[in-house]
């Protein structure tokens, strides 16, 4: 669209702001709104000013940056009392004659990896499609205080309400996958958000209870365009929170809010194509992949340990990497198998849907440097044509947690905790660096901003301390 485009709409809709929406390093949106009778092209010339340093990124240059809209991403925000245009931008450095952007921004930092994939021939789109799962909450609270430390949540269909809940219509524990009405009682809720998020310009596929008894649902749309779907993946939790609060509800795709039930993840499925035509897509390889694919694959598992500093980058994400609940621990690949870390999925039969998913990532990671980091990391096996079978991981046709204690030994696993992965990325970033994609700076940062999080957290007593250690 252009500027005269978006004024015009500005017009006929009786718009009365313009929202401008800026993405800070941990990939949460903030926000900047003007009057909509202020929107002029000057707007996208000019840009609106902001402290970089306030969003989290540690640059060299001065932190005062300008956003400049990306027009494309303009729609009507559903959740504004206001009649409110809104618009997703790019961060751009102060420069004279011309600002540049800033490099440490999530949407440059995809586009540079988009880019640096065309640039190396293998391939000239990528899509993805993240799985969105995530808990739907009655009522959930917390405090930390010098003394008082606690957390709770509740969902009137949770099988802790079994006495309490009057009816009889409570789910037990983890057995709430595809679970149907009366029990399924944000059906309504659910509904209106794949409506926005189609609203929104992203295709939905499906959305289901997902197996967690105390409300864990999941949103899947289609496989979009990977830049797009960054976007997309923004948008879709923005949507997913706020029809949530309209029902009086709480979402959270927090990947482990409730002991003993099924986390939440982000997997992530993907697909590069040149010319139109399916880059990972063969007939005679395993699993009808192509050996690209599979070297793609190769990219993922060499790198995966740093990696989950990216795509996992919470304390709390590896509460859910454990075995027992589906999600992945080990480092390998496998075709319908849902306990190693990339999974072949048996039911995608045409050659350009064939695809393989990356289980392990999470919903707090900052989609943009988590899907740049996964294109990055699959490059570098091409290029360096890692195969993922000489290296022994797999193919793993069994289920993995079932495996004797001494075969489960010998298996490579995934970080257990945030340090580790830390310590891996620190060691191990090289092929994010590759062409300038991530700069040195960004990851010397993120890590430094990490491993503070984590002694922060480290310092805070736990409840379950107590039922442990209290009368020792």
């Amino acid at each position: 669209m252009t500027a005269q485009e978006i004024m015009t709409l500005i017009k006929e809709q009786d718009i009365k702001m313009v929202d401008f929406k800026i993405v800070d390093i941990d990939g949460q949106f903030r926000h900047v709104t003007i009057p909509a009778a202020n929107f002029t092209e000057e707007t996208l010339q000019n840009g609106i000013g902001f402290d970089a340093s306030n969003y989290g990124y540690a640059v060299v240059e001065k932190s005062d940056m300008v956003y400049i809209p990306d027009l494309d991403t303009a729609m009507i925000d559903p959740f504004c009392g206001v009649k409110t245009l809104s618009m997703i931008g790019n961060a751009m450095i102060i420069d004279y004659p011309q600002n540049r952007p800033l490099a440490q921004y999530p949407r440059n930092i995809i586009h540079a990896a988009v880019q640096y994939m065309k640039d190396s021939g293998v391939a000239d789109e990528m899509k993805i499609l993240p799985e969105f799962e995530f808990y739907l909450f009655d009522q959930v609270g917390w405090k930390v205080d010098h003394h008082s430390i606690s957390a709770f949540v509740d969902a009137e269909q949770a099988y802790w309400n079994s006495e309490t809940e009057g009816r009889g219509y409570v789910v037990p524990m983890q057995k709430h996958y595809h679970i149907a009405k009366p029990l399924d009682r944000t059906y309504e809720c659910r509904s209106e958000m794949c409506m926005e998020i189609e609203k929104a310009g992203i295709p939905v596929k499906y959305h289901h209870p997902e197996v967690g008894g105390a409300g864990q649902f999941e949103i899947e749309p289609l496989l979009g365009e990977v830049t797009k779907m960054a976007d997309g993946s923004m948008m879709v939790k923005y949507i997913i929170r706020n029809v949530a609060e309209k029902f009086g509800l709480s979402a959270t795709l927090m990947p482990k809010p409730v002991y003993g039930e099924a986390g939440s993840g982000m997997h992530v499925h993907m697909v590069l194509y040149k010319n139109g035509e399916p880059v990972f897509s063969d007939d005679n390889g395993y699993a009808h992949l192509s050996k690209e694919a599979h070297w793609f694959m190769g990219g993922l598992l060499k790198h995966i340990s740093s990696l989950c500093a990216i795509t996992n980058p919470s304390t709390n994400s590896f509460k859910r990497l454990v075995p027992g609940f589906e999600a992945p621990v080990t480092v390998g690949y496998a075709t319908s198998n849902r306990s190693a870390v990339i999974r072949i999925p048996a039911y995608a039969k045409t050659p350009k849907l064939r695809r393989f998913e990356l289980r392990n990532p999470d919903a707090t990671c900052n989609p943009y440097f988590c899907y740049a980091a996964i294109l990055m990391a699959g490059l570098d096996g091409i290029k360096n044509q890692i195969d993922p079978h000489e290296n022994g991981w797999g193919p793993y046709d069994m289920n993995l947690f079932e495996l004797p204690e001494e075969e489960k030994a010998k298996l490579h696993h995934l970080p257990t905790s945030l340090e580790q992965a830390l310590d891996a990325l620190e060691a191990d970033h090289e092929y994010l660096t590759a062409g300038g994609v991530f700069p040195e700076g960004l990851i010397k940062n993120f890590i430094k901003r990490k491993r503070n999080e984590c002694f922060e957290l480290s310092k805070i007593p736990h409840p379950a301390e107590f039922e442990k250690y209290y009368n020792m």
